[in-house]
């Protein structure tokens, strides 16, 4: 075994990946996912040696300078990443002058980093900057979440509301709600700047139309953030066409807040 992949975080990594294409979220080769490596990981399990250099479309922000990355292939299958990892996923460090991702490990046959590597790094610096320790950014294609930007109005209190009302956990694992993005253009460094000015004050952010990206310290935290999320809107798929006879008003949302210690959004509740 390679020694990469004797490192428990991509292990975990590698589990996770699996675990979206198998819940129907990231369809052929839809969906990406990065994780800043800690240096003790780095040292022990990420080999020194370059095997190439590939340029950076944007200039990384000096946080992630010399910083490295997993992170996963352009055109690469998640249903084939746990099987073939050395082909699906790439270990990358950060040059110092932020220009260029230099190869250590992975993306065999000529592999490059995800077409979504603007909103990646641009996400990745916007968490540090208000959580240095954040690890993670996902972008995956919930299918339920994905539905529901089909059929309810496009605006972020409205939509954070009716998914805090969907049941108890919501205003729990996401108290800050939800950011939303109108349709736009993947794969640009428009998107992901507008994606990266969100999450300074969300850990996940939907792309109308198109999917979810969620952040967090861990990949269990980002999963699992997104997993809370597309369950809710899941129930109010489930919802629609019905009377709604009970749900959880405003005081109530206060009173879960209170319970766990958690601030609400300002002004969502009254």
């Amino acid at each position: 075994m390679e020694k990469i992949l004797e490192c428990l975080s991509i292990e975990k990594y590698l589990s996770i990946i699996d675990n979206m294409y198998r819940l129907g979220w990231d369809e052929r080769n839809g969906g990406n996912v990065s994780m800043l490596l800690l240096k003790e990981e780095v040292e022990a399990y990420v080999p020194k040696a370059v095997i190439r250099e590939i340029p950076l479309p944007i200039v990384a922000d000096p946080l992630l300078r010399g910083k490295t990355l997993a992170i996963t292939r352009t055109g690469g299958y998640f249903r084939n990443t746990k099987a073939h990892p050395e082909h699906n996923i790439g270990i990358i460090e950060i040059s110092p002058d932020g220009t260029k991702a230099l190869l250590h490990w992975g993306f065999e046959d000529d592999g490059c980093f995800t077409s979504e590597v603007y909103a990646h790094l641009l996400c990745h610096a916007a968490r540090l900057k208000v959580n240095p320790n954040n690890r993670i950014v996902m972008h995956t294609h919930p299918t339920n979440l994905l539905a529901l930007t089909h059929l309810v109005k496009l605006d972020e209190k409205e939509l954070t509301l009716a998914l805090w009302r969907t049941m108890t956990e919501s205003i729990v694992v996401f108290p800050e709600g939800v950011g939303l993005l109108p349709w736009m253009l993947c794969g640009t460094n428009e998107i992901g700047q507008a994606t990266a000015e969100k999450m300074a004050d969300h850990r996940v952010v939907v792309w109308s139309l198109h999917g979810v990206y969620g952040s967090g310290d861990t990949i269990d935290e980002a999963f699992g953030l997104i997993e809370t999320v597309e369950k809710a809107a899941e129930i109010m798929i489930k919802e629609l066409g019905h009377e709604i006879i009970n749900d959880i008003d405003d005081e109530g949302l206060k009173a879960i807040a209170a319970h766990f210690k958690l601030t609400p959004h300002p002004g969502y509740l009254k």
